[in-house]
């Protein structure tokens, strides 16, 4: 018998830690988007012979919580034996086939075997520029089901006993604009989930299956463990909440806590919408995932276990819980609502557990074209910056990412002029009043896009345009998220949502995104804090008079 001893599961539980993150650093940096390799939206996972969650990377939250969903959806469907072997390398990114978000995003997974049995998975998510469809980006505002949207990959082999399928990979490259990145990005899916299938046989091998497998199940156990723990100090009850959307519906909530299990209720909410606005049950909880455990354990790295309390109720064929063909290309937007929705939900019974409300959208704009250099095709794809709101301690971030977006970056402008047909005119902290309180929110940014040819196109996904960031406990509420599209002869028209929007050389796309809101009373304000943002041209004096009440 091997040793199963708490400090051999420990080394393990730590190495699948590393394993993971060489399997994200694998991706980075051979990936040939910059998408992936600059902004980093992606996510790598280890899950255990069941695809329950056992190690994640570092990258987007979404596409973190992505793979272990997309791996039990592959032992659903291939569960004879023989389905899956030694060597097998898998694809897929259709919602119905444990794709979960949208046709952009691609999951890559491998099976790891020990002595002949299946033993763990490893896997990665990350969204390539294009897969065909309606539009440049392949996510068109007016699309309204999901043949739409491009090419859908149905948990499909890439791999076979190590021999690649020529004929998955032709299929890929002939449905996408760029059929280059395609090829690059979906090699570096797979040199990532090898690296790690390889230290993880390593891994085995040296300490052996049982304690392998031993190790994947404490460390799942003790992370229930400490949510259960933090689930006893939250306040107990059965909380509602209700909040209009930018197009005038309403999105409701019910959250039910308990010592040992949290429920939320997300049954009560509009039937499936006619165009891309949609998301499966699988991302509804991704986004209820993460709001359960920035509230319980924000610290420690999340495993399956870190779940097992909470339960997430839909109604199949609501815009939560939407059903195949429904359309899913701007899936971010709704599920980034989720979390606010739930998120504000529980602040109104423990404000000090979060922040007030940021600009809560991925604000996601693509341009496409040709680029002047080479005439090649282009597609700049990119989540835009914005302001997150206040806590009851600190002031909130200036130019972050979305809540649901983590640990990512924005392409560096040598980058998006070398790459891409555009040049950038600005990239400034938004001016615009709003967020103000006790501790005020951080700033958005004004960035600004100008078309090098003509023949460009674009297309946006901002939500939260009408609706600004909430305030907490008397802080003022932040300020909304557009675009403007500057044409070159001086006329600007707003956009939020819309597909593309035909531009010529010199047009130029202005980017808005919103102030987060503010945490408690203005008036409370240091005043250190309001002389240093005047300081930092972050308030003029004429907004710290009528709403700070102090003449500068």
């Amino acid at each position: 018998m091997r040793d199963t001893s708490a400090f051999t599961s420990n080394i393990i539980e730590n190495s699948l830690q590393a394993v993971a993150a060489e399997m994200f650093d694998a991706m980075r940096l051979t990936a040939m988007s910059p998408i992936i390799y600059e902004v980093l939206d992606l996510g790598t996972g280890i899950l255990n012979a069941k695809g329950e969650m056992a190690s994640s990377g570092a990258g987007i939250p979404v596409l973190v919580g992505v793979v272990d969903k997309a791996v039990r959806r592959l032992v659903e469907i291939y569960d004879k034996p023989g389905d899956i072997e030694p060597g097998d390398v898998f694809i897929t990114n259709d919602p119905a086939y444990g794709g979960v978000t949208h046709l952009n995003d691609i999951v890559i997974a491998m099976p790891v075997f020990a002595d002949g049995t299946l033993v763990a998975w490893t896997a990665n998510s990350a969204h390539w520029n294009d897969v065909g469809g309606m539009v440049v980006g392949s996510m068109a505002i007016n699309a309204t089901e999901i043949y739409q949207e491009g090419l859908r990959l149905p948990a499909v082999k890439l791999v076979s006993r190590g021999q690649v399928l020529r004929s998955v990979v032709d299929i890929i490259k002939a449905n996408s604009r760029m059929p280059d990145f395609a090829e690059g990005d979906m090699w570096a899916g797979v040199a990532a989930v090898r690296s790690g299938e390889k230290r993880l046989s390593e891994l085995i091998r040296k300490y052996g299956r049982e304690a392998f497998e031993h190790a994947l199940d404490q460390s799942m156990n003790h992370a229930e463990d400490v949510s259960l723990r933090a689930l006893k100090r939250l306040p107990k009850g059965r909380f509602e909440f209700e909040e209009p959307q930018d197009d005038g519906s309403v999105y409701r909530v019910a959250i039910e806590v308990r010592d040992d299990e949290m429920i939320v209720d997300l049954r009560d909410n509009p039937d499936s919408a006619n165009g891309p606005g949609n998301i499966c049950r699988d991302a509804t909880e991704i986004a209820a995932q993460m709001v359960f455990k920035s509230i319980t354990d924000s610290a420690s790295p999340a495993n399956g276990g870190t779940f097992r309390p909470l339960t997430i109720l839909t109604r199949p064929g609501t815009i939560f819980d939407a059903q195949s063909p429904a359309a899913v290309g701007f899936y971010f937007e709704r599920l980034v609502r989720v979390h606010d929705l739930v998120l504000r939900c529980i602040a109104r019974h423990c404000p000090e557990l979060v922040c007030a409300g940021t600009f809560s959208s991925n604000c996601v704009t693509f341009i496409g074209g040709t680029r002047p250099s080479d005439g090649h095709a282009f597609t700049l794809v990119e989540p835009e910056l914005g302001g997150w709101g206040a806590t009851h301690e600190h002031d909130g971030n200036h130019a972050v990412f979305s809540p649901i977006h983590g640990d990512t970056f924005n392409c560096p402008v040598e980058i998006a002029e070398t790459r891409y047909g555009v040049y950038v005119d600005k990239l400034t902290l938004n001016p615009e009043p709003g967020g103000e309180g006790t501790f005020r929110g951080g700033r958005g940014v004004v960035l600004e896009y100008r078309v090098r040819e003509d023949g460009a196109s674009m297309t946006c996904g901002f939500s939260r345009s009408v609706i600004p960031p909430w305030g907490l406990e008397g802080g003022r509420d932040g300020t909304p998220n557009r675009v403007e599209l500057v044409r070159g002869d001086g006329t600007t028209t707003r956009h939020a949502f819309e597909s593309d929007i035909r531009m010529h050389k010199d047009d130029v796309a202005r980017i808005i995104t919103g102030n987060g809101a503010g945490y408690g009373d203005p008036r409370q304000r240091d005043r250190e804090a309001i002389l240093r943002d005047l300081r930092d041209d972050l308030l003029t004096p004429e907004r710290a008079a009528s709403v700070y009440g102090i003449q500068v």
